[in-house]
C-alpha cells in the first residue's frame, strides 16, 4: 500500500451550469474541491470467384471496389485511432468529472447513482459470488430488489451487459492470478477536513475500472463505425472524417456515457449504429444475420430499443410506400425483426413487453396492409392495426407495465395528467427538447447542413419518377450487372439509401423533440446526414472534386469554431465526487442494522442502499413494471399530505422495517407543479391544503415511526412491526 495525497489543480472547478450545457445533467454529488493528488501514477497492471462474388452482389464496379479497398485500408487505420481517441476522451471527461482514480471502493459505488447503481449492483453479485454459476443463479432468483418478491433479474432489467461483463472479468483476473501478473495498483487517500483516509485502486483488476473501460471501448468501436458508414454513404473518405468532427464537435449533444456508463444506452446505442451499417439494398442473406445479429445486441441490453425500432421499421416501411423499397426487400427486413424479436422474448424469458409492444404489433400490421392498393389505405391500415392489435395483446395477455409510455405520449398532446406520467414529465429528460438544443445545433453548423441536405434530397427524389414492383430500379441489382449499367443503377440505389435516412432523420427529429434525453438518436444521425455534403451526387453542381473538397474543408472550418469551444467546455469540467452524508447513512445501514432489515424510500437512494449494504429493498429506479409503479407509489406516500397512519400502515403493508427519508424530496420543486406534494395533490385532491407529512417527519417523527439516525440531508425512520390485524 502506498500513501499518498491528492494534488490541487490549478483549474477551476465545475459549476452546475457548465453540466447543464450537457445534453443531460451529470450525477449529483460532487464537490467543487479537489482531494489532494498523489504526485505520480503506477498502473500494473482467395477464392478466385470471392471478389468477383462479393461486387456482384454489392452492384460494384471494378474500380468501385479499388475504391472500396483503399478505403477500408485507410478506414483501418483510423479507426483504430478513432478508437482509442474516443475511449481516451470519454475516460478524461468521466475522470475529469470524478476524480474517478481517488475515489474509495464506496464512493465509486455511490458515484453510479439511480439506476446505474442498480445495474452495476448485479455485476457485483456475479463477480463476488463463489462462481460464476452461482452468481447467474442468484440474479435469476432475485431476493433483495423487490422485497418479499422472488424475481429473474434478467427478464426484468435487461442485465445482459452485466453477466457478460463479469464473465469477462472473472476470466480475466483468474489468468492473470494464474500467471502472477499484478491486475490494480492500491493507495491510501488522505481525504483531508478531518476525514479518515480511504483505500483507492486502479487498474483492470479493480470491478469499476474494468466495467468503466469496457463501457468506454465499446463507445469508441462506434466512432469508428460512424467513420466507416459516413465514408460509405458519402462516397468519400472525407465524408467519414466529416462525421467524425460532426461527432466531437457536437458531442455534449450526441452521447451521455462520459456522465453515465452503467446507463443501457451505454451499451445498446453502439448496436444500433451497427444495424445502421447494413445497407438496406442488399439484397443477401449475410446483410439480413448481420442485422439480425445487430438488433438482438441493440434490443437485450434496453427495454426501451423497441420504440427505437418502431421508427426504424415505419421509415422502412414509408420508404416502400413511397417505392425507394421493393417489396421482396421489405419483406426479407419484416423476417429478419420478426425472428429476432423472437429470440429477444426467448432470451428475456418470455418478457411480455415485447410482444405487447407497438413494435411488434407493427411487424404484424404490415403484413395486414400489404394486400391493399392504395397507398393511403395501406398506411391507415398499418397504423390502425398497430394500436388495435397492440391493445389487444395487451388486454389478452395482462401486460400493462408499459402503460406509462401511452400516459406520457399522451400527456404531451394534452393536458392529462397522473401521478406516474409527472414522475416522468417533471424530469427535464424527459421533458420537450430545450431551446438552447437547436440553437446550439446552429452555431456548430450540424442543423443548416442537414436541411441543405435534406432538401437537396427531396428536389432529386421530386425529379426521379418512381418505379414500382418487380421493376424497381433500386431491386433490380443482379440483373443490372449483368447488363453492364452497374454505374448508372449504382447512383439510384445510393438515392434510395438516402431516402431512408432522411426519413429516419425525420423519425429521430420528432422523438427529440417530445422527449429531450432522446437526442441521443437525433445528434448521431445529424452527424451521418452531415457526411453527405462530400457526395458527388448531391453536391456534384460545386464543381470539380478539388473544388469541392475545398469547400468541405471551408465548413469544416468554420464548424471548428463552435466545436473546439464545445470541446474546451467539456474539459474544462473539473469536480469531484463526494457525498459524506450518503456515506454516513450506508456506514451506519452496514454497521447498526440487521442483513435482512428492509428499506423503503427514494429510487436512487434504495439503489445505493442495495447495492453497497446488500439490505433488500421494496422499491427502485427501474420504472419499467406495473408492480413496481405500485410499490413505489405507496413509498412515496410519505411525501404527500396523507395521515401518518395511512402512510405507516402502507409501509407496513410492504413488510418495511426502516425508511430512509430526505427532506429535498419534500421541498425541491424543479418548476411549477413538480415537488412530491404537488405530484400528489393530483392523485390525492381531498387532502390538497395540508401540511406535506414529510415536513412533519422532518421535525418530529413521533408517533408512527421512530427516528433512529440522521444527518443534514438523510434521516431513519423505523417502521412498526405489522400487528395481527394487519396481516
Amino acid at each position: 500500500m502506498v500513501a499518498k495525497n491528492r494534488k490541487q489543480t490549478g483549474k477551476s472547478p465545475a459549476t452546475q451550469a457548465d453540466r447543464d450545457k450537457s445534453p443531460l445533467v451529470s450525477p449529483p454529488g460532487k464537490s467543487n474541491i479537489r482531494r489532494p493528488g498523489r504526485e505520480g501514477k503506477a498502473f500494473t497492471g482467395s477464392h478466385p470467384n470471392g471478389l468477383s462474388g462479393i461486387r456482384h452482389k454489392l452492384g460494384l464496379t471494378p474500380s468501385a471496389v479499388v475504391k472500396l479497398g483503399i478505403t477500408l485500408l485507410l478506414a483501418s487505420c483510423l479507426t483504430h485511432f478513432l478508437l482509442l481517441l474516443i475511449r481516451y476522451h470519454l475516460s478524461q471527461l468521466f475522470e475529469n468529472d470524478r476524480h474517478f482514480s481517488h475515489l474509495s471502493n464506496l464512493e465509486k459505488e455511490m458515484a453510479f447513482r439511480t439506476e446505474m447503481g442498480l445495474y452495476y449492483s448485479y455485476y457485483k453479485t456475479i463477480i463476488e459470488a463463489p462462481s460464476f454459476l452461482d452468481g447467474l443463479h442468484m440474479v435469476m432468483n432475485d431476493r433483495l430488489t423487490e422485497y418479499p418478491l422472488v424475481i429473474n433479474t434478467l427478464k426484468r432489467f435487461n442485465l445482459y451487459p452485466e453477466v457478460v461483463l463479469a464473465s469477462w472479468y472473472r476470466m480475466y483476473t483468474g489468468v492473470m492470478g494464474y500467471f502472477g501478473i499484478p491486475t490494480k495498483m492500491c493507495w491510501s487517500i488522505n481525504r483531508g477536513e478531518g476525514l479518515t483516509p480511504v483505500d483507492s485502486c486502479e487498474g483492470m483488476g479493480d470491478p469499476a475500472y474494468f466495467y468503466v473501460a469496457c463501457v468506454f471501448l465499446l463507445n469508441g468501436v462506434m466512432m469508428s463505425l460512424f467513420f466507416i458508414y459516413g465514408a460509405y454513404l458519402s462516397g468519400s473518405r472525407l465524408g467519414g472524417i466529416v462525421t467524425t468532427m460532426c461527432f466531437f464537435f457536437n458531442h455534449g449533444e450526441s452521447t451521455r456515457v462520459m456522465w453515465t456508463p452503467p446507463l443501457r444506452e451505454s451499451f445498446a446505442y453502439p448496436f444500433l449504429s451497427l444495424s445502421e451499417i447494413t445497407p438496406p439494398h442488399v439484397p443477401n442473406k449475410t446483410a439480413m444475420v448481420a442485422l439480425g445479429i445487430s438488433n438482438l445486441c441493440f434490443m437485450l441490453p434496453w427495454q426501451f430499443a423497441q420504440f427505437v425500432l418502431l421508427t426504424q421499421v415505419a421509415s422502412l416501411f414509408a420508404s416502400y410506400i413511397l417505392g425507394y423499397l421493393g417489396a421482396a426487400k421489405m419483406q426479407s427486413i419484416l423476417v429478419t425483426h420478426m425472428i429476432t424479436l423472437g429470440v429477444c422474448f426467448i432470451l428475456m424469458f418470455g418478457n411480455s413487453m415485447l410482444l405487447t409492444s407497438f413494435y411488434a404489433s407493427s411487424l404484424v400490421s404490415i403484413w395486414v396492409s400489404w394486400t391493399l392498393s392504395s397507398d393511403v389505405m395501406q398506411v391507415m391500415a398499418w397504423v390502425g392495426s398497430t394500436v388495435l392489435l397492440k391493445f389487444m395483446l395487451s388486454t389478452v395477455l395482462g401486460a400493462s407495465d408499459d402503460a406509462h409510455i401511452s400516459g406520457l405520449i399522451k400527456s404531451k398532446f394534452t393536458s392529462y395528467k397522473d401521478f406516474h406520467t409527472l414522475m416522468y414529465t417533471c424530469a427535464a429528460e424527459f421533458d420537450f427538447m430545450e431551446l438552447e438544443t437547436p440553437l446550439r445545433y446552429l452555431k456548430t453548423l450540424l442543423l443548416p447542413i442537414n436541411m441543405l441536405v435534406v432538401a437537396l434530397i427531396a428536389v432529386r427524389v421530386s425529379l426521379i419518377p418512381r418505379r414500382w414492383g418487380s421493376s424497381f430500379v433500386c431491386f433490380r441489382i443482379k440483373e443490372r450487372v449483368t447488363e453492364g449499367l452497374v454505374a448508372k443503377h449504382t447512383e439510384d440505389i445510393k438515392m434510395c439509401e438516402l431516402v431512408y435516412h432522411s426519413l429516419q432523420l425525420v423519425a429521430f427529429a420528432v422523438l427529440a423533440i417530445l422527449i429531450m434525453r432522446l437526442k441521443l438518436f437525433l445528434t448521431p444521425h445529424m452527424c451521418i446526414m452531415a457526411s453527405l455534403i462530400c457526395s458527388k451526387q448531391l453536391f456534384g453542381w460545386i464543381g470539380e472534386r478539388f473544388k469541392h473538397q475545398i469547400v468541405v474543408f471551408a465548413v469544416m472550418a468554420v464548424m471548428a469554431v463552435q466545436g473546439v469551444a464545445n470541446l474546451q467546455a467539456q474539459w474544462a469540467i473539473i469536480g469531484e465526487f463526494s457525498n459524506l452524508p450518503q456515506e454516513e447513512l450506508l456506514d451506519w445501514i452496514q454497521d447498526n442494522t440487521r442483513t435482512d432489515s428492509v428499506f423503503a424510500g427514494a429510487m436512487p437512494t434504495m439503489a445505493s442502499v442495495k447495492l453497497s449494504t446488500g439490505r433488500p429493498i421494496v422499491n427502485h429506479p427501474h420504472y419499467e413494471d406495473t408492480g413496481l409503479r405500485s410499490r413505489t407509489k405507496l413509498v412515496y406516500s410519505m411525501y404527500s399530505r396523507m395521515s401518518g397512519e395511512t402512510v405507516k400502515r402502507n409501509l407496513m403493508k410492504l413488510g418495511v422495517d426502516f425508511f430512509v427519508l430526505e427532506d429535498s424530496w419534500c421541498t425541491r420543486r424543479t418548476r411549477p407543479g413538480c415537488s412530491m406534494p404537488e405530484i400528489w395533490d393530483v392523485e390525492d385532491p381531498q387532502n390538497v391544503g395540508k401540511i406535506p407529512l414529510c415536513t412533519h417527519m422532518s421535525r418530529n417523527s413521533r408517533p408512527h415511526f421512530t427516528t433512529v439516525f440522521s444527518n443534514d440531508i438523510y434521516k431513519v425512520l423505523k417502521v412498526p412491526k405489522v400487528t395481527k390485524d394487519l396481516r
